[in-house]
């Protein structure tokens, strides 16, 4: 047998069939319903916010709470410049508008850790949301702003394009020496910055990256929105999402905060339409509790450590 054919058509296989279920989702606004292109939107929004919070939370050990402020930021790029310019441009700018917030937050906060940390993430969404409407209704005498709309099948196919993107830097960062240099940081930032790695420019640098994505997310529903304000654009729950589907698929591959979108956005879609609306918060709070205590790896570790035991039981040899 030609075991180095095998090694081969395996690793053939890896790639393969990622790529084939992306096909089979491009494809559903062709064979779906209107309510199936909008579900697999929002499951697509979650797994580009998962991943993107992955990227810095899940190798430096940063508990980040301020998505929603750089998806609100590009909500509001989209009211802003939408009338203007062609809509990638749009996006483009949610994006970059991300990156600068993010680059300066970051060079601001990252020498704090912990909960300091988080707590001033989640405070930023809360301080954006409350100066934009501030301004609204003090400057502008007005509040919250029109978007233009854009079709389902247009706004599901731009995220499908971010979240590719989104997959593959995310790739590339953890194959590559500045993923070291991030998984070193978590491991132990101080011994990491005695190696010679620059911490707070790698950390900054990564923070900004990952609010790109979001940022630009953000830019595209909004026009499925087609009226945002401050409560819309800076909703908290676009932070605490992020991080519990992220840590319950499990950080430590990068298709594990993607099974952890799925998995949530499907089942807020079936609490939030069913009986258990008002339980909502709630089941998500005790499965995400269950999750750090039972599951630190996540769905994807569970997996991944059942089956290297089975391997190992299989490869075991057996006595007479």
């Amino acid at each position: 047998m030609n075991f180095s054919s095998i090694n081969w058509k395996r690793a053939a296989m890896q790639p393969g069939i990622p790529v084939l279920l992306l096909i089979l989702v491009a494809l559903a606004p062709l064979y779906g319903s209107g309510y199936i292109v909008t579900l697999f939107t929002y499951f697509i929004l979650y797994m580009v916010l998962s991943v993107s919070w992955t990227i810095f939370s899940g190798s430096t050990g940063y508990i980040s709470l301020a998505s929603a402020a750089f998806y609100g930021v590009g909500i509001y790029a989209a009211a802003m410049f939408g009338e203007r310019m062609p809509f990638i441009f749009v996006i483009l700018i949610g994006g970059i508008a991300s990156f600068i917030l993010a680059f300066i937050v970051g060079a601001i906060t990252l020498r704090l850790r912990g909960i300091y940390f988080a707590m001033f993430t989640f405070g930023l969404v809360v301080l954006m949301k409350e100066v934009i409407h501030y301004w609204e209704i003090t400057i502008e005498g007005t509040r919250g702003h029109f978007v233009i709309y854009q079709s389902n099948e247009t706004i599901f196919y731009y995220l499908l394009g971010i979240f590719i993107v989104t997959m593959i830097v995310a790739y590339i960062i953890r194959k590559s020496r500045y993923g070291l240099a991030l998984a070193s940081i978590g491991e132990n930032e101080e011994a990491a910055g005695h190696t010679g790695i620059n911490v707070t420019m790698v950390k900054v640098i990564t923070f900004a990256i990952s609010a790109v994505f979001m940022g630009a997310a953000g830019a595209v529903m909004a026009t499925k929105f087609t009226y945002i304000d401050p409560g819309v654009a800076f909703n908290p729950m676009m932070s605490f999402s992020p991080a519990l589907m992220a840590i319950f698929g499990g950080m430590g591959s990068i298709y594990g905060p993607v099974v952890g979108a799925v998995f949530f956005s499907y089942l807020q879609e079936w609490l939030m339409t069913g009986s258990l609306k008002n339980y909502y918060m709630l089941i998500f709070g005790a499965i995400l509790v269950l999750t750090i205590i039972y599951l630190p790896s996540g769905i994807t570790g569970l997996i991944q450590n059942l089956w290297r035991r089975i391997r190992g039981a299989r490869s075991a040899p057996t006595r007479g």
